[in-house]
Parts: C-alpha cells; structure tokens; sequence
C-alpha cells in the first residue's frame, strides 16, 4: 500500500498530546521508560517488589530460549496479595467489588474484607473436596463475585484454575476438562443474558458425561432454574461453602508455580492450554493495570467490561485491579438493544473513572447513537481504554467525544492470551495518541515490527510484530506441549516470539497493529488488511460497523467482501453500496475496493463480542458454514447468506 494510503487510514494528522490534567504527575511516570532502558531486569525487581513476597528471589530471570523463568526460589502467595494485605492495611473497608447484576435490583457491595472471608470459606471448600496444591480446577460461571472468589481460592491453594467462557458449548468445555485432567468443576445453575435466564449446569452435565475423572461439580443457585442431580457428583455452594470456616490460613508458593490454564479459541485443532504462572504474571498485571490506568486506588472507581472466561477479565478484572487494591465494578449483562443507556446509568451511579472495553462494544453504541448516553452524567471519566481488536480511529473518536466528553486520554492497549499482561500502549500524561494507534511499547518491553527475514522495518513500513526480549507475565508454554510451544510462537524467527499480528510504523515510529496475519488479503498482488478496509468503512457517515473478509476470485486471487451495519438513522439508497465502495478507493486506493458489499442487521458474533470472520468467509465463498455454537445468535448467519444470495448490483 502506498504511504499517502498509509496516511489517509492512519489520519495521522490527528494528535492528542497529554492532557494537563495528567501533567503534574507525569514526571515520575516518564522515568519508567528511562529505568527500564538503563537496567531492564532491575527494572522489573522493582515492579515486583511492590508485590508481598514470603521469600526474595534470587535471580530475576532465567532464559533458556523459548523458555523462562522469573523471580527464580522467590514465593508468594496470589490472593494474599490481591486480599489480605488490602485488609492487614486497615483497607478491609474498602469496597472491592460494585457487582451489578443483570435484572436491574440484583446487586451487591462487596468490601476487602467480605472478599476475604469469601475467598478463605472457597478455600477450605474446595480443600474439603480433595483438591490439593497443583490439581487443575475447571470453572464455568456467569459473572458473578462467586466467580471471582473461586479463581482466588484456587490461588490461594496453589490449585491452577482454567476458566472456560460461560457461552462455549458442553463439547468445548469437555475438552478442556480432559486436557487439563480436571477432576472438579465450579458451574452455577444458569445465568442472566439480556433480562432472561440461560442454563449453564445442562451443559456441565453433558460435558462431565465425557470425563469420568470429573469426581464433584460444585453449583452456585444463580437463577433457580430446575436443574439434573447426582447426589454422588453434585454439591449446593450454598452448602458446602457457607458453612466453612472464615479463616484460612495461606502458603506461599514458587513463583513459577501454575496459576492459571487459558484455552485460546477459533482452531478445530486440539485445545491450546496457555500456561501463566505466578509471581512474573502478577507482578505484570499489576504494574500495567497501575501504570497504563493512572490507578489511584484511594479515589478511583475502575470498570474492566469483560468477561472473566476470557484472558482481560483474568488480568484486569481480577488480578491486577485486586492486586492494587482497586475499586471495581463488575457487570453480568452485555449491552442490547431493550437497555441501550444500562451502561451509562453505572457509570453515573458509581461515578467510574476509569472504562476499559472493547472496539465491537463501542461499535454497537455507535450504530444505536449518542442519545442513550446524553441524559447521563459521565463526567467522572477521566480514563478510557480499549482492549481485544485494533480500533478503528473513527470508533476511537467517537469514544472520546462522546464518552470522554472530548478530554479523557484513550489507552488503546495492544496484548494477547499469551502475552498475560499489557504490552503496548499510550501512558496517560505521558505519551501523545492517535486514534487507531497503540503507539509505543511499556517500558519494560521490546517489541518491533520485522520483514520476512527477520529484520526491523524503517518507520513507513509494515510487517510482522514481534517480541525480542521476554516479559515477566510471558506464558510459560502449552499445558503438556512444550513441542507446540516452540512451533507455535517461535518458529518464524529466531529467538524472537512472533506475535502472529501485522504492525505498521508510521513516520513517527509509532504501531498500528492491522490485526491476525491470516486476515491480510492479496488481491492482484497487493497485501491489503481486512482492518484497513474496514476503517475506511466506518469512516463514512453512514456506517456503524464493517467486517471484511478476502475470498477466492479466478482474477485477482482474492475478491474483497464487506458486510457493513449502517448507522441507526441512514438508509440504504440505491447508490449507497457504489458511494461506500468509491469512499473505500479513495481513501486507500483503487485496489482496495471490496469485490462485493452487502448491508446487513447484525455481524456473526461470539458471545464475547469478536466478530467470527471465518463464518462470513464461507458464505462469501458459498460453502457451508462452519461451527456456530459460540455465537450469540446463530440464526444471524441464516440471514446474511440469504442477503447475500439475493443481494443485487453489489459487485464490482
């Protein structure tokens, strides 16, 4: 692509320098980048060292290429860091949870202290029922403060959690109950999506019917939905964990110690079990989370709008804000379209500062329009972050306008399941930002954009993003595959782990990170990324969202498709689809004009909130579609294949 394209996407022109208000403390924050270029190891001991630690480490990293270890005979103990020092601290008063239910009058206030005695009673629980240091625990819950203790007792015992989303299917949570050789499931009877009642523990029954391993499956009474029972398996939280006792008393473990097992998802393949450990892992979540945010835990209330069953909800949901003693709001519902202003009203009601979701969210309240948000007071807000996919700068600028009020800093934070923790992003009063653009790497970290050979790009030039250096809260490998560790993550280049992302520098050495490599098309020789195409589709006034996908074509050997949803108050005229594919050449060039548009209601998406663009690639290429048991609607592929059929003068 050529670089007056590059700019035209980028809008470059548009540069938002650190707001005053961040510039007074700023200083100290700055000097982070200048510790970490002096003494990078000494850099991260001293970001560990505001952890409690029972025993100091003696070394701070040991690397043997692709393998690492941090804080090496260092221990600690997680939820002693993320609960009983707050107390100990005389914060036990502190509220540590706003937890809002989905039905408008479910709700909770859930201090330091009332999280401790929680945690403590889930420890001795779950220690009843035979789980010991080192025996993996599956969880399945909605987003409950149930689900929060239970991460952190399994921490506290030293059993390593792995957390499947709540919306995945019985199959997928069978699989990852055998590949981790859990032998204990934590699930709730069901859970509360958009005002109704979904069931959860059908789909536990189904799953542990696959696993005979499985010996007990403790359930939280969420809904009061009739449920199966097996009175040899099956146990009431109620039951069990109220009656334990309120003290536990916590042992410190190895700083590489297991902590959790995430499964990454979208492979037909085997399930890739990302291992994080302990003592690197927090030390990053709570350092980025402190840093990136501007946290102030004494005055900050701080919402992470994601879900715990995925990595964000992990590190900025639970063990980051918890490990700083933050105040959180923590979310059951998704927004939709009968509760269009819900989120607004928490924010007033809390008085939030800080916001952290995603691009697809803030697509959605953009297609639905600013009027949810104008009869609420949202000037509380001082942060705004977002996290999961690159966002486009017109979504960004909507953000900031709209959220925002025009003044808060945006931190578009660049990471991954692997990664654990924050790796690139703006720092509020520190560095500049661009809508669209993640900017720099935290200090701390060395990441870089490369071509094929391995070698760096000069500002201008795209790429590959990689890592070459490791990171404290870097996964530690593929639970019980360290062959497909290697030749997952560093196998493309040597000693360098490759992100599996496409970046460009613009002329100022700053990232765009253009999103998953597969999903670059080569349409009549040119590399195109679906994410440039689909910025330059929302940058039109019409369009609220876009998804593209490349498909095959006898000509140029991929065809450009978009599937775009217009803005609340646009109709489709005749001339719309032919406006939208002139908007894109101009914007990028003529190359890059999508083969095909359709406008449609909705886009396939996961429960989650990720577009799934490898179902519209098999409508574009008129092959069956593939699975869609993680959608939250299935039926809207149904529609966009027969739209798609029908659609008429859309080709170019």
């Amino acid at each position: 692509m050529s670089s007056d394209a590059l700019s035209n996407l980028l809008h470059e022109e548009r540069r938002f320098p650190p707001s005053d208000e961040f510039a007074a403390e700023a200083v100290a924050t700055s000097e982070l980048y200048d510790a970490a270029a002096e003494d990078r190891l000494g850099f991260w001991e001293d970001q560990a060292r505001a952890l409690h630690w029972e025993t100091d480490w003696e070394q701070a990293l040991d690397w043997q290429p692709p393998f690492a270890k941090w804080f090496v005979g260092g221990k600690l103990n997680v939820a002693v860091n993320c609960v009983d020092r707050h107390v100990d601290a005389g914060n036990g008063d502190r509220v540590a949870l706003h937890w809002q239910g989905d039905p408008v009058d479910d709700k909770r206030t859930i201090t330091y202290r009332d999280l401790q005695k929680l945690v403590n009673q889930t420890a001795n629980a779950l220690t009843e029922l035979g789980v010991e240091a080192g025996d993996p625990v599956a969880v399945y819950m909605p987003m409950i403060p149930e689900t929060i203790a239970t991460l952190l007792a399994c921490a506290r015992i030293g059993a390593p959690h792995t957390v499947v989303f709540a919306g995945f299917s019985a199959d997928a949570l069978a699989s990852r109950i055998r590949d981790a050789d859990a032998r204990v499931v934590v699930t709730a009877d069901g859970q509360y999506r958009r005002g109704e009642a979904a069931p959860l523990k059908p789909n536990v029954d189904d799953a542990v019917a696959k696993c005979p391993d499985v010996r007990n499956v403790l359930v939280v009474r969420r809904t009061g939905s009739d449920v199966t029972w097996n009175e040899d398996r099956d146990l009431w939280w109620h039951e069990v964990v109220d009656r334990q006792p309120e003290e536990h008393e916590a042992q410190a473990f190895d700083s590489e110690h297991p902590l959790f097992i995430l499964y990454t998802s979208g492979t037909t393949a085997k399930p890739k079990g990302i291992l994080h450990t302990t003592g690197g892992y927090l030390t990053q979540v709570a350092y980025t989370h402190r840093n990136v945010f501007d946290l102030k835990p004494e005055s900050d209330v701080y919402w992470c709008a994601a879900d715990v069953g995925w990595v964000t909800g992990h590190s900025y949901i639970v063990y980051g804000p918890l490990a700083n003693g933050a105040t959180s709001v923590m979310y059951e519902g998704v927004p939709h379209p009968g509760d269009k202003d819900r989120w607004w009203k928490l924010i007033a009601e809390h008085k939030v500062s800080i916001l952290y979701t995603a691009p697809t969210t803030i697509r959605t309240y953009m297609k639905w329009g600013p009027e949810p948000l104008q009869e609420h007071d949202l000037s509380s807000l001082r942060v705004l972050g977002s996290v999961g996919e690159p966002i486009n700068p017109e979504a960004w600028m909507w953000y900031r306008e709209h959220v925002g009020g025009d003044k808060t800093p945006i931190v578009d934070t660049w990471w991954q399941t692997e990664t654990g923790a924050i790796m690139i992003s703006p720092l509020p009063g520190v560095t500049a930002t661009k809508p669209g653009s993640a900017m720099r790497p935290l200090p701390g970290i060395s990441a870089e954009v490369v071509d094929e050979e391995g070698k760096p790009v000069p500002n201008g030039g795209g790429g590959y993003l990689v890592l070459t250096e490791p990171w404290p809260s870097m996964l530690r490998g593929i639970w019980g595959d360290d062959e497909r560790y290697k030749e997952t993550y560093w196998s493309r280049f040597e000693d360098m782990y490759f992100a599996g992302d496409g970046a460009k520098k613009d002329e100022d050495g700053d990232l765009w990170l253009l999103g998953r490599v597969d999903d670059v098309m080569n349409v009549s020789g040119h590399r195109i990324s679906t994410t440039e195409v689909e910025s330059a589709l929302v940058s039109h006034p019409k369009v609220a969202e876009a998804a593209v996908v490349g498909a095959n074509d006898p000509t140029t050997g991929q065809g450009i498709v978009a599937f775009v949803i217009l803005r609340g108050s646009a109709a489709e005229g005749e001339t719309l689809v032919k406006d939208l594919r002139d908007h894109v050449a101009k914007e990028i060039g003529p190359i890059a004009k999508p083969r095909q548009i359709l406008v449609v209601a909705e886009l396939p998406k996961t429960r989650s909130g990720k577009i799934m663009r490898r179902l519209l690639r098999d409508v574009a290429e008129h092959r069956e579609v593939g699975d869609v048991t993680t959608l939250a609607d299935p039926t809207v592929m149904n529609l966009i294949g027969e739209g798609l059929d029908k659609s008429k003068g859309d080709e170019g």
